[in-house]
């Protein structure tokens, strides 16, 4: 059996570079560590860190295809953060004209949990702790 430490990095493709590294800094609160362009590619990629963890690696290329994401579609599914206040962060997404799916609750752990949509319909899932 492997022996994992932890997840390293996600990668995501955007479609408007600017948009989504306005999304995931600005709204997300995510940090950047390090950006760059990559001329041979004609792509950007930006890495991107939460409370000091690398944690997102932000990618641009020339005509990305779009994402199939409903019906569900085989891959990554969505991306989850934890919240410690679940009102609070539908709130603060609400001024930013960010709407939210109604709150549900877990089964099995009886946590509440919403969810938004990236720039490019990604699902972005708020855990409450």
């Amino acid at each position: 059996m492997l022996t994992l430490n932890k997840v390293h990095h996600i990668a995501i493709l955007c479609s408007d570079y600017e948009q989504s590294k306005y999304f995931y800094t600005q709204i997300l609160g995510l940090t950047v560590i390090r950006e760059i362009y990559r001329d041979e590619r004609q792509s950007y990629k930006l890495d991107l860190a939460l409370n000091g963890t690398y944690i997102v690696e932000l990618f641009s290329f020339p005509n990305p295809p779009q994402r199939p994401s409903r019906p569900e579609a085989v891959g990554l599914r969505h991306l989850a953060f934890e919240v410690t206040d679940l009102e609070e962060t539908i709130s603060f997404l609400n001024t930013k004209n960010i709407t939210s799916e109604p709150i549900r609750i877990d089964e099995t752990t009886e946590k509440r949990f919403t969810f938004i949509a990236d720039p490019d319909l990604l699902p972005i899932e708020f855990y409450e702790r």
